[in-house]
């Protein structure tokens, strides 16, 4: 089992520790919903160094990140981020990633953690076909990055105090590389919390240095640090994706609701799209919607849904409590006769059929 360069940080604030994505990463330090709250009102860190990152360079740069990825990578200029998928050829995904444009050769995808070696062998494979040299033009940067998400409405205000650049005023989804406490870094704003803030990007050598950085900043402001159980149920919140969940590969972007990231734009043909491009003109059969529970209970993930007679008409992808709002919430993929806002249908748990309505995400408006 892996370890991140901040485990030991982790440790010594009592974190529990539970194995994720083949890593020991923080499930919790005080408890889920103070750690939740806490990010919405003020802020808080999470450890994400498992996260995967991949460099792509070159002359053929572009032209492979806009046939591996859905969204118009051209739409990119230097300094801005891109959320993106990576089809799967038979008309799912391999994983939800962001693209990141260094310059009109240098890019940057931030793959999940539990999907690296699955990412990195379907990129191998049409890297070689497109004739990029892997290691140099295409290379697996992962276990040489370490990464710190700053998350909440303060996590700028205090993180300015190490930056050397001004970064209260970056636009959502941008980048800049930057001095931090010293320490050669790429901050970003892309979020996955609904709650503002920044990713910071560094070696692995400087974590100490980084870490104690934004503890120090962070301390007037109310920073805590934050583990995977409070980043799970903050993203529901907001209605993001999470792959194993709301994405799989068996589920299209369409099905998925990520149609926006899916480009049908001249000079755009990445792969899947004309398998894509029919589904969306004629209508998926499923998709992903958010559920409000009406009566009490949980959904939890692949609890099934059925509706008023007892019909299975699909399963519950994410489910939980909402720290912010205190009514639980959840997402579902279900037959698109059922995927209208209001629509009534009821989640099996223990046995029983417990009445939910369809509800329009995110779920946290702010």
């Amino acid at each position: 089992m892996k370890e991140t360069p901040f485990t030991k940080f982790h440790v010594a604030l009592g974190a529990k520790m539970i194995p994720f994505a083949g890593f020991m990463m923080p499930v919790q330090y005080e408890g889920l919903i103070a750690e939740h709250l806490n990010v919405r009102a003020k802020l808080g860190v999470f450890d994400v160094s498992h996260m995967g990152e991949v460099w792509v360079k070159g002359p053929k740069a572009f032209d492979f990140v806009q046939y591996v990825t859905t969204n118009d990578v051209a739409a990119l200029y230097d300094g801005k981020v891109q959320y993106s998928c990576f089809p799967n050829g038979k008309g799912g995904i391999v994983d939800d990633l962001l693209v990141y444009r260094i310059d009109d050769q240098t890019y940057l995808l931030v793959i999940n953690a539990a999907n690296i070696d699955k990412d990195w062998a379907h990129l191998t494979k049409i890297a070689e076909k497109a004739g990029l040299e892997i290691g140099k033009e295409l290379y697996n940067a992962s276990d040489e990055i370490a990464q710190l998400a700053v998350q909440g409405p303060l996590a700028l205000k205090a993180m300015q105090k190490y930056a050397d650049t001004p970064i209260e005023d970056m636009e959502y989804y941008t980048f800049k590389k930057m001095k931090f406490a010293g320490c050669d870094v790429i901050l970003s704003t892309t979020g996955y919390t609904g709650a503002g803030g920044c990713e910071i990007y560094l070696d692995n050598k400087d974590a100490d240095v980084i870490w104690d950085a934004v503890m120090k900043a962070g301390e007037e402001f109310g920073l805590k640090p934050a583990g995977l159980g409070a980043r799970d149920t903050l993203r529901l919140e907001m209605g993001f994706c999470l792959y194993g969940h709301e994405i799989t590969d068996e589920i299209s972007p369409i099905e998925a609701g990520l149609g926006w990231i899916t480009k049908f734009v001249d000079g755009n043909d990445f792969l899947d799209r004309s398998r894509f491009e029919e589904q969306k003109k004629n209508g998926a059969t499923k998709k992903v919607v958010g559920i409000e529970m009406i009566d009490r209970g949980i959904p939890r993930q692949d609890y099934e849904i059925v509706d008023a007679d007892g019909n299975k008409i699909g399963y519950v992808c994410s489910g939980t409590q909402s720290p912010s709002l205190n009514i639980a919430i959840g997402t579902a993929m279900v037959d698109k006769d059922f995927a209208k806002i209001d629509t009534e249908i009821f989640v099996v748990i223990r046995g029983k059929n417990i009445k939910a309505k369809v509800v329009k995400m995110p779920f946290y408006k702010g």
